[in-house]
């Protein structure tokens, strides 16, 4: 848990012990699955950055599946990592600026596995 009044120092090196999943490391058609405190998030990997976004807020709206960038992971506030997809503990936001409740956890569903 992030405190307010810590460095950015503290905050980076804190999230840097977090299982988290880097944007570099994913693969056209790959599924991410991520379940946050209150939803659970499909993630398909498209080209150019985007992803088809199923469950949670874009479900309960009729809207699934979505098309949409994802921003990056935040700590609930303002400061945007913008290297990873998910890490347990923080918010995931997406390009719409839909943030999510904390991560719980969340597994990889690599291009070619039985996803």
């Amino acid at each position: 848990m992030i405190v307010v009044g810590q460095s950015l120092e503290y905050v980076l090196d804190t999230t840097d012990k977090l299982k988290q999943l880097h944007k570099k490391d994913l693969q056209f058609g790959d599924l991410i699955v991520v379940r946050t405190k209150n939803s659970e998030y499909r993630l398909r990997v498209l080209d150019d950055g985007y992803f088809h976004v199923s469950g949670g807020w874009f479900s309960n709206k009729g809207l699934a599946p979505f098309k949409v960038r994802i921003s990056g992971c935040t700590w609930g506030g303002s400061l945007l990592k913008a290297d990873i997809i998910a890490a347990c503990g923080l918010c995931l936001e997406f390009g719409n600026r839909l943030i999510t409740s904390p991560i719980q956890e969340f597994y990889l569903a690599p291009t070619g596995s039985n996803n």
